[in-house]
């Protein structure tokens, strides 16, 4: 059986996870952005994927970039996951900053080339 999740549900579940991050029920987006929960649901499952102008109007209600959305399925989306973890680095103290490195140093030591 093949584990991958295909480009669908990986997108379904970045949404998923920013509706959940701004505090968002899925009947609280849907009426927003004017679909049926049962459809956002379907969405965020994989199963369906919306119209560029109801995928355009989920981005804007959220916040979000198409980066973030599809940050799972492009080969540069690597890009944006540093980019936010640099973002949260920033909020660090520098001790913890030097915490952070000091630890990701260690992990980087030990993974296979």
């Amino acid at each position: 059986m093949n584990n991958e999740r295909t480009v669908e549900q990986k997108v379904g579940r970045q949404i998923q996870q920013l509706r959940k991050q701004k505090g968002y029920t899925q009947e609280q987006l849907a009426e927003m952005i004017d679909l049926s929960t049962n459809y956002l649901s379907d969405i965020e499952r994989g199963k369906s994927f919306p119209r560029p102008e109801k995928l355009v109007a989920i981005m804007n209600t959220l916040g979000c970039s198409a980066d973030d959305l599809f940050q799972d399925v492009m080969d540069a989306g690597y890009q944006v996951k540093v980019s936010r973890l640099a973002d949260r680095l920033a909020h660090l103290t520098p001790e913890n900053q030097q915490l952070v490195m000091d630890l990701l140093d260690v992990l980087l030591k030990h993974l296979p080339s």
